[in-house]
């Protein structure tokens, strides 16, 4: 499970099998038992959510913005390359 990113305690991953066909890029979320599921493309929204808040998701929403172009650098070195 490839950790790409770590913001605060949030750890921001992929999982090594993202299933067959893969899905489309995306980023996990975890904090504690609470995860959370983020599409990349075409644009970035939420596609699962299991325990973080409205607040959480908003901040999480924003690192993502912010980090988005590494990654998507990562998937691709990860699941392209």
């Amino acid at each position: 499970m490839p950790v790409v990113l770590r913001y605060n305690s949030y750890r921001f991953f992929f999982f090594s099998n993202e299933g067959e066909p893969r899905e489309p890029a995306h980023i996990h979320v975890r904090l504690g038992e609470s995860i959370a599921k983020f599409w990349l493309l075409p644009e970035i929204r939420l596609a699962d959510n299991y325990g973080f808040t409205t607040g959480q998701l908003r901040e999480l929403y924003g690192v993502i913005v912010e980090n988005r172009e590494l990654i998507a650098r990562k998937w691709d070195e990860y699941f392209v390359s």
